[in-house]
Parts: C-alpha cells; sequence; structure tokens
C-alpha cells in the first residue's frame, strides 16, 4: 500500500529508495535466486500483459461494421497509433511497424497506470529494470530493421558516417555519432521514463505520508496542514495521469523516430 514502504512503517521514516524495495509475495523466495520473480513489481507487470491481451482478444473476437464499444476503443487506439505515429514519423512504411508500436503504448500505459491505482499505486516503470528492457529490445528492433533495409556495412556506414562533411573532420565526428547511436539513444530512451515515473511515486508518497505524518502529529496545530497535503496529493494524483500517459505516448514516438532515422538511407 502506499502508506506502507516494504519493510518499515513509512508514517516512521521518510519515503526513500527503499520505497521500491517489493519483497517476494511467496515467504519462501525471500533472498532467493527467484525472489524477483515474485514480487509486487513482477505482479503489476502480468497483469497488464493478461489485461491487454483479454482486452484485445475480446474486443476483435467478432468485429462489425458498427464497432461494439470495446471494438472501437481498441481500433482508436491502434489508429492513434498507426496513423499518428507510424505513417506520420516513418512514411508508409510505418504500417509495418505499427503492431509493435501499438502493443509498446499500451503496454506502458497500462503499466504506467499502476501509480495512481489504489492498492497498486506504484509503477513498474519506476524500476530501472523495465525501462532498460523495454529500450534493449526498442533497439535490437531499430538495429534489425536497419541491418534488413540497407544491409550491414551500409547500414553501419549510414549511421555513424556524416555525409556532406569534410573528411578531415570525419574522426571527430564518427565516435560521437557512434555514442550517440550505441549509447545515448537507448539509455536517454530508458531513463527518460524510468525517471518520471520515479519522481511520480515519490512525489506522491511524499504528501501522502507527509499528510499521515503530519495529522498523527503531537502538535495540535500541524494537523489541519495534513489535509492540505493530502489534497496537494490528489492534485498530484491528476497531473501524474497526464504525465503518465505523456510518457507512453513519448516512448513510442522516439522509438519510431529511430525506426525511421534506421530505415532512412540519408543521415
Amino acid at each position: 500500500m502506499l502508506t506502507e514502504s516494504p519493510t518499515v512503517l513509512a508514517s516512521e521514516f521518510p519515503p526513500g529508495v527503499e520505497s521500491f524495495d517489493y519483497k517476494s509475495l511467496i515467504p519462501s523466495f525471500v533472498g532467493d535466486f527467484w525472489e524477483p520473480a515474485f514480487t509486487k513489481i513482477a505482479l503489476l507487470t502480468w497483469l497488464t500483459v493478461a489485461i491487454l491481451i483479454i482486452f484485445f482478444l475480446v474486443a476483435y473476437r467478432k468485429p462489425q461494421i458498427v464497432p461494439t464499444k470495446g471494438q472501437w476503443m481498441a481500433e482508436s487506439i491502434y489508429g492513434m497509433v498507426r496513423n499518428n505515429i507510424a505513417v506520420d514519423v516513418i512514411g508508409k512504411e510505418g504500417v509495418r511497424f505499427a503492431p509493435y508500436l501499438a502493443s509498446l503504448f499500451v503496454f506502458i500505459l497500462m503499466n504506467n497506470l499502476w501509480g495512481i491505482i489504489p492498492l497498486a499505486q506504484i509503477s513498474p516503470a519506476s524500476h530501472i529494470a523495465y525501462p532498460i528492457a523495454l529500450a534493449a529490445f526498442t533497439y535490437v528492433v531499430y538495429i534489425y530493421a536497419g541491418v534488413r533495409k540497407q544491409g550491414l556495412g551500409k547500414y553501419i556506414k549510414n549511421s555513424i558516417w556524416v555525409s556532406g562533411a569534410p573528411l578531415w573532420v570525419q574522426p571527430i565526428l564518427v565516435p560521437i555519432e557512434f555514442f550517440q547511436v550505441a549509447i545515448l539513444r537507448p539509455a536517454t530512451l530508458a531513463i527518460r521514463l524510468f525517471a518520471n515515473m520515479f519522481a511520480g511515486h515519490m512525489i506522491l508518497l511524499v504528501f501522502t505520508l507527509g499528510g499521515l505524518a503530519l495529522f498523527e502529529s503531537t502538535t495540535v496545530a500541524l494537523k489541519p496542514v495534513a489535509f492540505l497535503s493530502w489534497g496537494m496529493a490528489i492534485v498530484m494524483t491528476l497531473f501524474e495521469l497526464f504525465i503518465l500517459a505523456l510518457q507512453a505516448y513519448v516512448f513510442t514516438l522516439l522509438t519510431a523516430t529511430y525506426l525511421q532515422s534506421s530505415v532512412s538511407e540519408a543521415h
């Protein structure tokens, strides 16, 4: 729960990184190699996968010309990603990447939504391992698409060789371009999502647990301030709803941008 850290009462100690350290849901696995696979974070991720699979299977089980509400919602999500991200950014070739981009968008969005859902109240993306895994998978797709379209040698050349630049400056530009393509792009993709979800969870913890600490204070004058703190928690929750949706969109948009640069022969 939001008012309780994995190990200690949050009203007694300020929230810190230990608030993200969830132990195994199976007591016998605590301290075991398999502990991370059965934590609350892992459970929320598996619930995300199950909810999305069931939703899209049910929505497209019996497609109709006049869509049902579920079919309309599923088609709207996919259509938005396909038309407004895949095709707009990548071009006609973006249609073949639309299923991956749509899957990426809804997976990140649903995972982020757990951060404001009662009893869950934390996004799996607030653990750096999940954004890293998503960025790594995107990077593999990015490299594969470029090599398949251009061939290995030509793809490498187009990725790190700055066309139009003088030959004498290429030894300076090539390492910079390599660093950007090989390290900076996947790293910033993961860090951006992680930092926003981590910070959002910490902010909600501070206002919620701060209100609890003020309300439990022996100083009577501080008790009314607790309601102000809880009010700010509600405001920040609404703001977090906007941020989590935005981060899902930004991650998907940047993925499409990278894919576009990968299949494009021009640097």
